[in-house]
């Protein structure tokens, strides 16, 4: 299977990247690396995954709708798997609507090319999650 996975070089992210590559699959990795945290962990991290033949990685913008347009019709993937966000659960709780707005601006930017390719589409945000269960207390 050809996954394309955003957010490939932060912390679930990598780990979801070496367990698809360890099973045999292709991954084709897209994050930002924002200097939010420590940028040589992420490249660490990517540097670990270079090491599997069939893992690529590209540095993209999500937001920029060409960058995602380019991603797509460079490859046939089976699978996009979202994972990209922002790090750190604080400024989720900080900025609740900021957090969702950009989290909808990036899904709905790849949401057209992934369908447009008929592929299947996993979306995650532990953001949301954390965001919910704060707001429930």
């Amino acid at each position: 299977m050809r996954i394309l996975l955003t957010g490939s070089a932060g912390f679930i992210g990598f780990h979801v990247a070496k367990r698809f590559l360890d099973e045999g699959h292709e991954v084709f990795g897209v994050d930002n690396l924002n200097d939010y945290y420590d940028v040589t962990l992420k490249k660490a991290r990517l540097q670990g995954l270079k090491k599997y033949p069939h893992f690529f990685f590209k540095k993209v913008e999500l937001s920029e709708k060409d960058a995602v347009k380019n991603i797509f019709s460079d490859g046939n993937f089976d699978c996009v798997l979202h994972l990209a966000a922002q790090a750190g659960v604080r400024y989720s709780i900080d900025h609740p609507k900021n957090m969702l707005m950009q989290i909808l601006l990036l899904f709905s930017t790849y949401l057209k090319p992934a369908a447009m390719q008929k592929r299947h589409i996993l979306f995650m945000q532990a953001q949301v999650l954390c965001m919910v269960q704060i707001h429930r207390t």
